[in-house]
């Protein structure tokens, strides 16, 4: 008699999104629509603000869903779909009728090539995500251009004047902008910090002068902020080139002391052994 195997039930996917993380993914996206419609308003000052309330939803729909446990293929897809309009359409064209219409062709090219460069970094992190190291983000994370685009509208406005005063700088920046998020330098991704871990009481310190003296001064702080930020990707690549080279530099120095003191003892070997012949 033959026995019958039984069939091993197959794991259906399942059917339905988790609502929590996918609604702040969602306000991330009307923050970056509403950024849209104010730059076509010429309300550049509440754009720029807008962008930086979606950075904060997009900061929140991660940590919200890795803290709950209701990571998703469905909700990383919708995030990126997201990011692109909020950080990438938002800013681009915040930057073209801020600064960058002047320039006629040339301006809207700028803006289009921080749009492409943005939606190729977004994919590109899509497909590596998993083979990457995750403290860090391979170029600069789009959420991070395009704060930076309207921290700097934000900070001008402190002192009176827009991006068409400084068109060349600013054209200058988009550009500089577009390159670091498809390089490959890396820049810090934070997500190692958790808060539910107990921290020493000076780091609680720290983060409320931090965040007192964002408040006092927030226009001039952001920008401060976010172009150390900016920097510290470029920063942190010159600093670990230089470590490798002083350590390489010491590992040959070591080696040729080494073959030295070799050679030294084979020189006092062979005299032993012609004086010992003698």
């Amino acid at each position: 008699m033959k026995t019958r195997r039984k069939k091993r039930p197959q794991h259906r996917e399942k059917k339905g999104i988790y609502v929590l993380p996918n609604l702040f993914t969602t306000a991330s996206l009307f923050s970056g629509f509403y950024a849209i419609i104010a730059t076509m308003q010429e309300r550049f000052e509440t754009a720029a603000a807008a962008i930086l309330i979606s950075c904060v939803f997009d900061a929140l729909d991660g940590k919200i869903a890795r803290f709950t446990h209701t990571t998703s293929h469905f909700g990383s897809e919708y995030d990126s779909l997201c990011d692109l309009v909020a950080f990438g359409v938002a800013p681009g064209l915040l930057a073209y009728q801020w600064a960058l219409a002047p320039f006629g062709r040339l301006g809207w090219i700028a803006a289009f090539l921080y749009l492409v460069c943005g939606a190729l970094r977004l994919a590109r992190f899509n497909v590596q995500k998993n083979t990457v190291d995750p403290g860090y983000f391979r170029g600069l994370p789009i959420p991070g251009a395009a704060g930076f685009v309207a921290s700097l509208v934000l900070f001008t406005s402190v002192f009176s004047f827009d991006g068409r005063a400084f068109p060349f700088l600013f054209i200058l920046c988009v550009y500089i902008l577009s390159f670091l998020m498809v390089s490959t330098i890396n820049y810090p991704s934070f997500k190692g910090l958790e808060l539910r871990k107990q921290r020493p009481f000076s780091a609680l310190v720290a983060v409320i002068l931090t965040l007192i003296v964002i408040v006092y001064q927030p226009k001039i702080m952001l920008f401060l902020i976010l172009t150390l930020y900016l920097l510290s990707g470029p920063f942190l690549m010159i600093y670990r080139r230089r470590t490798r080279e002083v350590t390489k530099a010491r590992g040959e120095d070591l080696s040729a002391s080494a073959g030295d003191e070799t050679q030294t003892q084979e020189e006092s070997d062979t005299h032993r052994l012609r004086h010992i012949i003698k």
